[in-house]
């Protein structure tokens, strides 16, 4: 989802002390349904105290904490491992291109004036060479960024889930991602229903349990018409960053 990640935890009696997993995805929006408030782990913490802030936690319970930077704070991995080394992760990744293009979107809504998505795109414009300092840019380099993570933690505690089939198929999605948490799945496309106006799924509450749960309103903008040209040269950038992520993780995202 952009700024881009999440801890868990269960035990038979409510307690603090329990396994942690931590939702480290890419920032592109908010996840579908209620999150669960809880301190955020501070990066730039010096102590791990944070792990006693955390809500206690049921058998069966799950306590989440998402903030979506960590996944490309380079002392993130290291600092969550020091807290809890069986911690799950949980990365919510969608196309680089669209998600670069997206994060320009919400940037231009608070600050009109700054320069094109095509002027900061580029270094130099007539070699068409890529500015990959360029945070939109940087943070769909997906590759280099798990990298840093996989030095902590094995594949096997990281889920991935894909945010265009998140929105697309929430509860296929979600499925895996209970499954991979170990929890029964009790989730089904009936607790779902599409927002038309926004283009996203929203949540549906127990009767008489409030409004569905839908995304704020500073997501689901129209994006702003981008010369092809640009876009090509993106997704020619991104087509071998965006492989290697997909042997690291086994699975084909299907971007450009």
């Amino acid at each position: 989802v952009d700024e881009t990640l999440q801890p868990i935890a269960h035990s038979s009696v409510p307690t603090n002390s329990c396994g942690l997993s931590n939702q480290i995805g890419i920032k592109m929006g908010e996840g579908v349904g209620e999150q669960i408030q809880a301190h955020k782990i501070r990066i730039n913490s010096q102590t791990l105290s944070q792990r006693n802030l955390m809500p206690k936690a049921l058998d069966g319970q799950v306590v989440m904490e998402k903030t979506p930077r960590y996944f490309v704070t380079p002392e993130a991995p290291a600092r969550i491992h020091a807290m809890s080394k069986d911690t799950k992760l949980i990365v919510v990744v969608r196309d680089p291109v669209t998600r670069a293009i997206s994060d320009y979107t919400q940037v231009i809504s608070k600050s009109p004036n700054i320069p094109s998505f095509e002027t900061l795109t580029f270094k130099n414009r007539t070699t068409d060479l890529i500015d990959s300092s360029w945070s939109p840019i940087w943070i769909g380099m997906y590759a280099q960024h798990l990298d840093n993570w996989l030095q902590y933690f094995p594949l096997s505690q990281m889920h991935f889930v894909s945010g265009e089939r998140l929105i697309s198929d929430p509860c296929g999605e979600l499925g895996k991602v209970q499954d991979f948490l170990g929890l029964q799945r009790i989730i089904t496309d009936e607790h779902f229903f599409f927002n038309e106006t926004k283009g996203f799924p929203c949540l549906k509450k127990p009767q008489g349990h409030g409004k569905p749960h839908c995304l704020g309103k500073t997501k689901g903008r129209t994006h702003p018409n981008m010369d092809p040209r640009v876009v090509q040269r993106l997704r020619d950038f991104y087509r071998p960053l965006n492989r290697r992520f997909y042997q690291m993780t086994g699975q084909d995202f299907g971007w450009e």
